[in-house]
């Protein structure tokens, strides 16, 4: 297909060129323009000095912007330049309401929006093996499916405008949890005299075993936090779904509870550290 690309931060470099590995004519955008630039001499295709302009006759757009008004700014300027029938598929963590917004605006103008927010971090948009949420049009979704598992493991459509968005929300719930459960274990355990190395080996094989455990518990034993998913993107995300929540009547204590740690750590000077370092607020002197 012809597609676009607008975003090509961590995340949205490799899953564009997971795109043009797949065989689609891509044309990317990016604010600094110099990634862009960067992306056509590593995967080919071309690149718009605006986003309209890498979005012209697309059949597909896809984004992975920074936030809600990012996503209002980029569907605006691109909308009309895309081909009839065309796709949005917006791999941008946003609130469920800009997402019911921007697909109203897309079918008033012929086109589909697909809210598509994404699970599995840096490496999984480098190894092609994300985890998409999706909410839309299913005619949209059934369109785009295919060739977001350029780079996806796995793709699921939730219901209508801004499930994909509300899935994500959950997700974000559940992660929350368990790292501020392995921080506490892990500090538990160096307090106790345990080997960490030990108790990571003895336990995770049974019910305390998770994928943060697995990835995370050794880097959190070592303090290393200078990579992964940002705690600045973490609560950008936890602002959302505690909006959320407060529109829906969900009870997020623990949530509420998470995102006072990490606004912690950002006051430790962790806005960029891994959402790991939950630990480190732990183990700061007292």
């Amino acid at each position: 297909m012809k597609v676009a690309f607008a975003g090509l931060g961590v995340m949205g470099f490799p899953m564009a060129g997971h795109l043009a590995r797949s065989g689609h004519e891509v044309a990317v955008f990016n604010r600094s323009p110099e990634k862009a630039r960067r992306w056509v001499e590593t995967h080919g295709g071309r690149t718009g000095g605006t986003v309209a302009e890498a979005a012209a006759g697309a059949d597909i757009l896809f984004l992975c912007v920074g936030n809600d008004d990012d996503v209002r700014q980029v569907v605006g300027e691109a909308l009309e330049a895309l081909s009839p029938d065309a796709v949005i598929v917006d791999h941008t963590t946003t609130s469920a309401v800009v997402a019911r917004e921007m697909a109203d605006l897309a079918g008033r103008r012929g086109r589909a929006f697909v809210d598509a927010p994404v699970s599995g971090g840096q490496a999984g948009a480098e190894n092609g093996q994300l985890t998409i949420m999706c909410g839309g049009d299913q005619a949209a979704f059934a369109k785009a499916e295919p060739v977001m598992a350029a780079y996806a493991k796995a793709i699921r459509r939730m219901g209508e405008a801004g499930a994909g968005q509300l899935t994500k929300m959950v997700n974000q719930i559940c992660i929350a949890g368990v790292v501020q459960g392995l921080a506490e274990g892990l500090h538990f355990a160096k307090r106790a005299g345990l080997d960490p190395q030990g108790v990571l080996e003895a336990i995770s094989k049974g019910a305390a075993q998770s994928w943060q455990m697995d990835n995370r518990w050794p880097t959190m034993a070592q303090g290393k936090f200078d990579f992964g998913f940002a705690v600045d993107w973490m609560r950008k995300d936890l602002g959302l779904l505690l909006d959320e929540a407060q529109r829906n009547g969900a009870k997020l204590e623990m949530t509420a509870m998470v995102d006072r740690f990490y606004a912690e750590v950002q006051a430790m000077g962790g806005s960029r550290w891994d959402t790991s370092s939950l630990v480190a607020r732990l183990e700061r002197p007292e």
